[in-house]
């Protein structure tokens, strides 16, 4: 029922679409971009339910989590973080991967909504840490479309990989695409 919910205000409500060029494996870390607007949450949770997946999780700061969004934020799979605090995140996610059996995290690489040519390598360490595969999941609002379009394994080169992961987003367009920036690529 809730899916059928999450479709009807994705596709037919707001008019967007889904293209899945590959599926998401049981546990993964979904690198989410471009990531411009606070609506990409929302629309995430959307594309997500529509799907008919139920446990997807992301990693928000902390202060986000008081009241009155905490409660919410929670529920919706929302994992605070504690950005002052100089403890391996990468190790704890990790670990938190590990102990289930399914577990899809997802992460925007650029961590603001502000252009940032210099992306966080969390998501790939984490990856790389939990030996999980990272699925590369594209928001384009001007074609009202979020794409699952490829599926790769951390191969330890982190420059390069990330290289071609840029590669990959650098079509879609953001909410406010002038936030989006991939740096130098080539």
């Amino acid at each position: 029922m809730k899916q059928k919910i999450y479709s009807f205000i994705y596709n037919k409500v707001l008019g967007w679409k889904t293209d899945l060029k590959v599926e998401l494996d049981d546990k993964c870390i979904v690198c989410v971009a471009p990531h411009t607007s606070n609506c990409d949450l929302i629309m995430g949770k959307l594309f997500y339910g529509a799907l008919g997946e139920k446990d997807s999780h992301f990693m928000m700061k902390k202060e986000w989590f008081k009241f009155p969004f905490g409660f919410f934020f929670k529920r919706a799979g929302g994992i605070p973080v504690d950005r002052s605090r100089k403890t391996s995140l990468v190790d704890q996610m990790s670990e938190v991967i590990s102990q289930h059996k399914k577990f899809h995290l997802a992460i925007t690489p650029e961590a603001t909504r502000k252009p940032n040519p210099e992306w966080k390598m969390g998501f790939y360490y984490i990856a790389l840490g939990a030996n999980v595969p990272i699925i590369l999941a594209g928001i384009d609002y001007e074609k009202k479309c979020i794409t699952l379009g490829k599926r790769m394994i951390p191969s330890g080169n982190a420059e390069e990989d990330l290289r071609d992961i840029k590669l990959f987003f650098k079509d879609f367009k953001g909410k406010h695409p002038e936030n989006f920036n991939l740096g130098n690529i080539e």
